[in-house]
């Protein structure tokens, strides 16, 4: 994540600094078509830590479904939750677009950030002009951070064992 966001303020405020942005007379605009499937939905893969989630977008009345449940019954906690709406938010499109997905790996912060990365991938898919905002807010890159790995002779990958002097 290039910036750090505390509000929806800020949100707000990226949102028309990706329009200014984007509104250079000399530059070629470059088309994207939206892709679409036989059923008007988008599909993009959202990853974050060792979680997967697979997301498909349509139009809709804003429900989102994760592996078979609400939202709000999946994602429980309320900060899960706003982090899964902020791309709807940021695009102004809150309550405008039906969400199906599924998520496998990772706990549910690593699942909710997968979420959150997969639907504005799918977002930008389906309205290729929301592309620069999604990007300007962070949203569509991949976040790298991932859990070191255990090394040998060792407890966890950096702590090692209590020393003994005696």
């Amino acid at each position: 994540m290039s910036t750090t966001t505390n509000s929806f303020a800020d949100l707000k405020d990226l949102q028309a600094a990706a329009e200014t942005t984007t509104a250079t007379p000399d530059a070629q605009p470059q088309t994207r078509e939206p892709k679409r499937d036989s059923l008007g939905r988008s599909y993009a893969t959202g990853r974050r830590k060792n979680a997967i989630a697979r997301v498909w977008v349509k139009p809709g009345k804003g429900e989102i479904i994760v592996n078979g449940k609400k939202a709000p019954v999946y994602f429980a906690r309320p900060v899960l939750r706003m982090l899964i709406t902020q791309p709807f938010l940021v695009a102004d499109r809150y309550n405008q677009f039906d969400v199906y997905c599924t998520v496998t790996g990772g706990g549910l912060s690593g699942q909710a950030g997968a979420v959150r990365h997969g639907i504005s991938r799918a977002l930008s898919l389906y309205e290729p002009e929301l592309r620069s905002i999604l990007k300007a807010a962070g949203f569509l890159t991949r976040d790298p951070r991932m859990v070191e790995r255990k090394k040998y002779g060792k407890p966890k990958a950096r702590r090692s064992f209590q020393f003994s002097k005696r």
